[in-house]
This record gives C-alpha cells, structure tokens and sequence, in this order.
C-alpha cells in the first residue's frame, strides 16, 4: 500500500468538510505537519468543524490570512481510493462533494478522546479448584490468542455469569485491564471447518475464491432459488478475502435479517463481525468507523450506509438480496447502494457478488450482455425442495364483505396447522386499514400536510401518514360533516388481516411482522426468533417476512392480494411483483417438510401471475427485457427525474415549465423531458410537489447535460430541486 503524501508544518492545505460550501478550504498544516487525507478539526467562522486533507492547498491569496488546521484526529487517514470514490460518487449522483462526505464520517464523537473501559485477558496464575464454567472461561480465552473482551462479551461466549469471570480475576486466572473503549475487533478465522457443500455450492465457491485471489476487479451475479445456499457459497469468497488479508463488506436489505446472519458467520469465523446499521449503539458505530480505517475489523456486515465506511484495504463486497428497492436511498443523497458498490470496487480492485433468488433486471442484463460474470444454483440445499405453486381465483369464491381470506385458503391453513406447521399469510400492507372513510359524506381522512391518505393503526390506536409521519388519535367524529360513528375502516391491512384471522383459527397462535409494530431492532429480531422456534402457528406479514428469515416449520404461504403491486404505472410494477411474489413463496418449505404457496388473485390469467405460478423466470426476463428495450427505458436507456418543491403551489409549476422549455442541454444529447405534473403524491409536510422526467439514449452524457439544464434557472425562495439520477420509483 502506498505511503500517503505528508504536508509539513505551515504548509498551504486544501481541507474538505462536510459543511455546505462549494468545495475544499485552504489551511496551513498544524504543528508536526499532517498526512495526505488526515481526518482534522479546524476553524470555520466561530465554529470547529471536521475535515479531510483533501490535497495541496490551491493558495490564490494572501497566505499571511490563512489560518492553522487546529488538530490531528486519532483515526487512520482516508485512503486515496475511498476520495477517489466520493469524487465519483458525488459526479455521477448530482451530489455536492461535502454531502458525499458528510455520508463517509457518520460516525458520531469522531473528535472526542478515546474513553476507556475493562477489559478480561488470560492471566498465568494456576487454579488450585477448577470447574466447568471456569474451564469454560480459561478455553475462550486460550482459543484468541491473547485478546481481551469485555466482560459481557466473556461471559456471553463462555456461557457464565460475571461472577465466575471477577472470581477468576481474584486468583490471578484472568487480568482486568483499562484499554481504550474503541478496541480492534476479534480475529476470523478462516480456516475453520465449513459446512459440507453440494457440487454447484463448491463450484460455484471455487469460482469467487478464484476471483478474490486475482486481486482485480470484478462482479459476479450469484442467482440461486430461494433455500439453496447462495450465502454459505459467498461466505467461503469472505473466507479466501480474509486469507489474502483484505477486508469484506456484506450488505443486506433488512436490520432483522443481521442476528441469523451474524450467527452463521460466528459459526462459519469462531467471532462477529463488525455491524454497521440503525440498530447499533453509538459507541459501537463510532468504534467500527475507526477499526475498519485501521485494518482492526476485518469484516463488516451493514447496511448500504456501511459502503462509506473508510476501509483500508477493502477485496469483496457482497450486496445480498441485490434486487431490494431498500438499497435505493430516496431521502438526502440519492444513490443506489448496489450500483455504488460496483463503482467502489472498480477503483479499490475488489470483487463484487450480487446475490438474489430473483435478480433486477439490471443486473440480469449486465450478465446477459457478459458485463457480470453468472452462477446459478438451481436446487435447494440438503432435504428441502422447492414449493408447489397454486392460484386461487378469486372470481370463483365466495367471500363476504370485509373478508380477505377466502375459504380455499382458510381450508389449507387449518389442515397445516392440525399437522404442527406454520402457515404465513402476506399481505403488503402495513396497518389496519389503509383508508378510513365517512359513510355519511364520503370524506377520506386525509393527512393535514400531505396528498395522502391516513392509515389506521389499531393497535396503536392511532391514524398515520405513510409519507411524512404525521399522527393523530383515531376520531369518533368526521372531520369533514361531524357526523358521529359514520367512520368507517375500508381495505386491509395486516393487521385487519390478523383480526379476520383470529376469529377464523381461534385456536391458533397468531404473530404479526410489520416494521412499524417494533420499537426496537432488537424487538424485532427477538419476534423473528421465537417464530422460528415454534412461537406462532401463523404468522401474518408484510414485504419484511420476505426478505431471507428462515422458519423451519413454515409449509404453507397465502398471498392475500398477489394483484396489488400490478397496480399503478410504475415502469418497475410487473419486476417487483415477480420478485416479491417468488421471494414470499420460497420461504414455504426451506426444511424437510414440503411446502406450498397459494395466491389470491382476480387476475390468474395476467402475464406476471402466469410466470410465476409456471417458475419460468428467464422466460419473464426476456420478456420484460423485450419491453423495455423497445420503449428505451432502464436498463437500456437513461432516466433523471427531478422534483420541485415549495409551498407555494404556483411558483413550483412556473419553475417546472420554465425549466421545460429550456432543455436545449438535454436535446444536445438526445434527450428528452416530459412533464412538469404532480408528483403522485403532490404534497407532502405542506410542501407542493412537481415533477419533470428525463429520458435518454443509453451512452448518453446524461450527468453533464441535466447539470447544465437545471444550472440555467435561480430558485425562488423556499423552491427546493432535487435531481434523482436513474429513480427506482416516480413519487
């Protein structure tokens, strides 16, 4: 690795911070001088914020006036890649250079001293009296060589409580020592035994190890049916990386699927990883920025935030459930973590694996077109096998009003569970109900700040708005005529679908997985574990249960309303109901029991539902491919798409016409804008929201020409404009 360049005393230093300004600062280097991409404090006005040693200052003034970088930072300088990496990031995104760095140093107290905290280390005293648990105690120790835990982490990995470890502290067995709380973390081990691989899990294992040891860039799709054991084939990739003593990045699109994986990596490395995600402490996140800066974490398992993390020396980056709309960013800065983790290793020289059960269509396309190197695994691993697919059509039930269950599927669930098996019913819908609706005057509550609807929930007795938060208590009274209990629950949500079910199976035991009825990570991923345990007989879920949880005694899915996603005119609708559809029946039957998945639908005979229920997956990508390549759209064309926003409804719309007609940049390059219109959801937190699209030939110079474009206009007070290159969705 390269020796980083290092500023001298008093010399003239650009300093990047992620303050609001059009680029680097020029400062004189402190006292002692300062390396090339040195983390520092430095002086702003009155303020002291943080920075990055950017580069050689640009100078252009009296250098008498500069003032002094005021202090180091203990954290191992930003390696030339991950700049290089935020420059690029922030080119193609539209995104000022300090907010890409603002993403990079999310790691709160950066700037504070380290504090300390007890550690436990194997003494060299001889016990006279030894039993189990300290024998327990002394094997862990042993077993690291040397390292030093903390007394919960001890306790936790020897099975005993703190008093058997303070015990052995006494007679010398162990030493308590003060270190600094941001410790480097336990070592992995490669070279432990794992699991026994079926033949197209070690053929597919040898060809990302081989790529890893050739220490180039590269990506490979990793597509295997749900249940076959893509992630034990890429954790022997994180295996070969750790051999060749580079760091690995594991990306997933849930918080809750962590505690399984990080389980399976301890079992698989003898230690956790490093995590990075909402759900870790401040002290953790704050001590995983630093030891993956120093080599000290030699995996990361996070989410798609962890891609900005100041790696040393990263080799694999794997982005499981590559397909996930959740690793699109659609607040702040918009990017895609899939496509930026690609971007990543193409200049740090590392693998990429892309792993899905049902890749997006970007992805497929890149491998057809031999961009991506492609594995497939085709059957599931050991005993379980794939579930028989089934419809139900609706049209031919006979349902009561307010009912979603339809007797097929009532009959089906009761006969799983007199057996002792799970059944899930899905539907992706979080709530109670999604509209609530006076039967006297027709009003719809609506949210006071948005174009949108509130959404009962009823177990929080409360109504909620989806898009910007906003709560209030369920009313008695209509808003709109004061009529009195007029109000009326219209749609399901799951968890009117759970109340429909209890009185349906009142002898089951019924769970619901909703992101919104947890208030903690921990909580959820708790739930999680007791249903896959046996907790629940059934379980009623939203899109979060379809997202790899492994429920050994689940055989039975219900789809509720498989017609819902086909709604709308998303050019994305039909891929994400495929996807969606498939990764929801393939968590029937991923053990020794066979399973099934069922789908309501109106619509049996629509081209989505018929792929689905036939498996002919690569018969729907060609044909969706087919489509869009005939429109010119993702991902064989170009797409921007630009919001304007502002509490004034008429200045937003002339802003949106105004920059319409100017889009002499976008015809320079062959594209094309349509719009202004309202955004689908036209306001939101009482801003009015208008929305222009942008779509262009596939080579096309699409950043530059739009830069151009939207430059060519002075906002009006209070306008925001938000550039989304390559949208995922078009609210």
């Amino acid at each position: 690795m390269p020796v980083p360049e290092f500023h001298h005393e008093g010399d003239l230093v650009a300093v990047l911070t992620a303050q609001p300004l059009d680029g680097p600062l020029d400062y004189l280097a402190p006292e002692g001088g300062c390396l090339h991409g040195a983390f520092v404090e430095v002086p702003l006005g009155p303020r002291r914020v943080l920075g990055v040693v950017w580069g050689a200052g640009g100078g252009g003034f009296d250098i008498k006036k500069a003032r002094s970088i005021i202090r180091v930072l203990d954290a191992a300088p930003m390696q030339p890649d991950m700049q290089e990496f935020l420059r690029r990031a922030a080119d193609y995104t539209l995104t000022p250079l300090p907010a890409m760095l603002r993403l990079a140093t999310r790691a709160p107290g950066l700037g504070n001293p380290p504090s300390m905290q007890k550690i436990y280390r194997l003494g060299d005293a001889t016990l006279t009296r030894m039993t189990d648990a300290r024998e327990r105690v002394l094997t862990v120790l042993r077993a690291h060589g040397g390292l030093g835990f903390t007394l919960k982490e001890l306790g936790d990995m020897a099975g005993v409580t703190a008093s058997v470890v303070k015990g052995l502290v006494a007679q010398g067995a162990v030493q308590e020592e003060d270190t600094p709380r941001d410790r480097p973390f336990p070592r992995l081990d490669p070279d432990l035994p794992s699991k026994d691989l079926t033949e197209d899990q070690d053929a597919a294992a040898a060809h990302l190890c081989a790529g890893v040891r050739g220490g180039s860039y590269g990506t490979t799709l990793l597509r295997g049916v749900t249940g076959s054991g893509k992630t034990e084939v890429y954790l022997e990739a994180v295996a070969e990386t750790l051999r060749q003593g580079r760091q690995a990045l594991v990306l997933l699109p849930e918080i809750a699927l962590s505690a399984e994986f990080l389980t399976r990596v301890e079992a698989r490395f003898g230690a956790k990883p490093a995590e990075w995600h909402s759900g870790v402490t401040m002290t953790e996140r704050r001590r995983a920025w630093k030891m993956v800066g120093q080599g000290d974490a030699q995996m990361v398992v996070g989410a798609r935030s962890a891609l900005f993390l100041p790696f040393r020396d990263l080799g694999l980056i794997v982005v499981d459930e590559e397909h996930d709309s959740s690793y699109k960013q659609e607040d702040g800065v918009l990017y895609n973590a899939r496509d930026m983790a690609v971007l990543r290793a193409s200049i740090c020289d590392a693998r990429v694996v892309l792993a899905s059960a049902t890749p997006s269509l970007e992805s497929w396309a890149n491998a057809e077109a031999g961009k991506y190197d492609r594995l497939d695994l085709a059957a599931r691993y050991g005993a379980a096998v794939m579930p028989d697919l089934a419809a139900i059509d609706m049209r031919a039930e006979t349902l009561p009003a307010n009912r979603w269950i339809s007797p097929t599927l009532q009959s089906a669930v009761n006969a799983r569970v007199a057996a002792g098996e799970q059944a899930l019913l899905f539907l992706n819908r979080r709530g109670y109900a999604p509209t609530t609706l006076c039967r006297a005057c027709g009003h719809q509550i609506g949210c006071p700040h948005c174009d949108a609807r509130m959404v009962e929930h009823r177990f929080q007795k409360r109504l909620i708005c989806h898009q910007c938060g906003e709560t209030a208590p369920v009313p008695t009274t209509c808003p709109s005529c004061d009529a009195e209990d007029r109000l009326a629950a219209v749609g399901p949500g799951v968890e009117r679908l759970a109340e429909e079910a209890a009185t349906l199976f009142p002898q089951a035991r019924i769970a619901v997985l909703s992101s919104d009825l947890f208030g903690s990570a921990r909580a959820l991923k708790e739930q999680i574990a007791e249903i896959a345990d046996g907790a629940a007989d059934i379980i009623i879920g939203t899109q979060l249960v379809a997202k790899g949880h492994n429920f050994p005694l689940l055989t039975l899915v219900g789809v509720i309303d498989a017609d819902l996603g086909l709604q709308g005119s998303d050019l994305r609708a039909a891929e994400r109901t495929f996807q969606l559809m498939r990764q929801v029946a393939g968590r029937a039957g991923r053990a020794e029991r066979a399973g099934r998945a069922v789908l309501q639908t109106y619509q049996p005979e629509h081209p989505v539902i018929r792929a689905i229920l036939a498996g002919d997956e690569e018969g729907f990508w060609r044909a969706e491919a087919a489509g869009r390549r005939e429109a010119g759209v993702p991902p064989y064309g170009r797409m921007a798409g630009i919001i304007l926003s502002s509490p004034d409804m008429q200045a937003v719309f002339d802003l949106g016409t105004d920059l319409a007609r100017r889009d002499g940049p976008l015809r320079s390059v062959g594209a094309q804008v349509f719009g202004p219109a309202p955004a689908p959801i036209a306001r939101i937190r009482g801003r009015h929201r208008v929305r222009l699209l942008v779509k262009a030939p596939k080579g096309a110079a699409l950043q530059s020409a739009v830069a151009d474009w939207v430059g060519q206009v002075r906002l009006p007070a209070q306008a925001r404009l938000t550039v989304d290159i390559d949208p995922q969705s078009f609210f």
